[in-house]
């Protein structure tokens, strides 16, 4: 049974959003910390060790990218499918999204194993760096594709409305992962540890341990069928795909542009890349509630899609936009103002620390607009606008990002690259906004039964 959608009243939009969202966001929070956690405990192996986990960040990320996307049409499908009262074909195209899912998950990883070397060296690794990389690559791809296993089990609980599950198994996984870290990284006893390959170790047995909850619980369901998928396939496939695709490369893009950014900050030294890819890890965590509501809002706004109730459409995003500028904007200014001691409690090397204190003054007030573009990002591949998602993704990084850390490595300071990220988002945040709600104007000012309709205009 799908949950009641919320009424247009702001009030009770606001109360059931946050009802929504805060279990997301306290699991995003641990997932995302337990990330943050690894960099901590690895970076008292030393520089070397940090740099080297922090040059696989971007691929990382572009996994990452990739189970987004197809989650984001996963839970897009889905949930049209339930607005329109299809049930049953709800069921068959979430089969069908967890098989194929998982296989090309596991093609990515095997692809990213076998040029990792040519991949690395465009990173500005190379020598002794690659060979720390390489140790600690394997067991990092196989955590990423169980992630994304797992991850696609989470958006099918968040395409039925139920974000408390998947927000609790979250901070389970984090948990786990917080207590074998030690232990597999540093050892026990006289058992001196993996070293940095226990920080993977550690993810791959956490997120296992999600993965068999998540088949118990998907077990006492009725949200999955395996009655005539090849027929489904063939139907929803290009549909799937129109979502998919552009979804895709809009999630591929943060980890393309991460690689570019990484190349660019490698010319200033292993500290500099240590900070980067610290200062990485704390803006995923800084942007939990930004992200929890790009999990627990697209499934809402895809039952008023397939209902064709667009003034509930644009009530809920007046109400995140809001959510997002003032949380962001309270954390941003609480982390500056506590930039010192954060760093100093994330590395003790002088100069990463000194680098990532930069970074985190000018970056971390500047996601309450890189906040409201990710949201935009995903609501638009939920109502319909996977291309105009797409456009707004390529333009913040490839146009507002990039080359303000371009400028920032040229001006060879750590200050000044913090200035441009800043500036960047600045930038990405105002041009999402004039582009989505453009968007809205032209779409029915009132609500609508005829779905069909308002999918053919939009």
């Amino acid at each position: 049974m799908v949950d009641t959608p919320p009424t247009a009243s702001s009030g009770a939009l606001r109360r059931q959003l946050f009802a929504q969202t805060w279990p997301m966001a306290i699991g995003v929070l641990s997932l995302l910390g337990f990330q943050l956690v690894d960099s901590a405990f690895v970076a008292r192996l030393g520089t070397e060790p940090l740099a080297a986990q922090s040059f696989t960040f971007p691929l990382t990320f572009l996994m990452i990218g990739v189970q987004v996307g197809l989650g984001i049409a996963m839970a897009a499908t889905i949930s049209r499918a339930m607005g329109a009262g299809d049930d049953d074909r709800a069921k068959r195209l979430a089969s069908l999204v967890l098989i194929g899912g998982s296989a090309i998950m596991a093609a990515l990883a095997v692809g990213l194993w076998l040029f990792q070397a040519p991949l690395f060296r465009m990173l500005g690794a190379d020598g002794e760096m690659l060979g720390r990389i390489r140790a600690y690559w394997a067991p990092q791809l196989a955590a990423n594709w169980l992630g994304g296993v797992v991850y696609f089990g989470y958006t099918l609980f968040r395409a039925h409305n139920n974000t408390r599950l998947p927000g609790t198994l979250m901070v389970l996984t984090s948990l786990c992962n917080l207590v074998l870290d030690p232990l597999l990284i540093f050892g026990v006893g006289g058992w001196g540890g993996f070293g940095l390959p226990g920080a993977a170790i550690a993810t791959i047995l956490a997120f296992a341990v999600a993965l068999v909850l998540l088949v118990w619980r998907v077990s006492r369901q009725d949200w999955l069928s395996g009655h005539d998928l090849i027929g489904e396939a063939k139907i929803s496939t290009p549909s799937f795909l129109s979502i998919a695709g552009p979804a895709m490369l809009s999630q591929l893009m943060p980890p393309l542009s991460a690689m570019v950014a990484t190349g660019l900050i490698a010319r200033l030294g292993d500290s500099a890349v240590a900070a980067w890819g610290l200062a990485s890890r704390l803006e995923t965590v800084s942007l939990m509630v930004v992200l929890a509501l790009t999990m627990s809002l697209p499934p809402w706004l895809g039952h008023c899609y397939g209902a064709g109730n667009w003034p509930r459409i644009r009530a809920l995003m007046r109400v995140a936009t809001q959510a997002v500028v003032v949380w962001q904007l309270l954390l941003g200014i609480t982390m500056c103002l506590l930039a010192p001691w954060i760093a100093q409690a994330l590395t003790g090397n002088p100069e990463v620390r000194q680098g990532l204190a930069w970074l985190i003054r000018f970056m971390l007030p500047s996601y309450a607009l890189l906040g409201l573009c990710m949201l935009v990002v995903s609501a638009g591949n939920a109502l319909g606008w996977p291309l105009r998602a797409l456009m707004i993704s390529f333009a913040r990084l490839f146009v507002c990002y990039l080359p303000c850390i371009a400028l920032g490595v040229r001006a060879d300071s750590m200050v000044t690259v913090g200035i441009g990220a800043a500036i960047g988002n600045l930038l990405a945040g105002a041009l999402a906004c004039v582009v989505f709600y453009r968007s809205l104007q032209g779409v029915p000012a009132t609500g609508s039964t005829d779905a069909d309709r308002i999918r053919a205009e939009s």
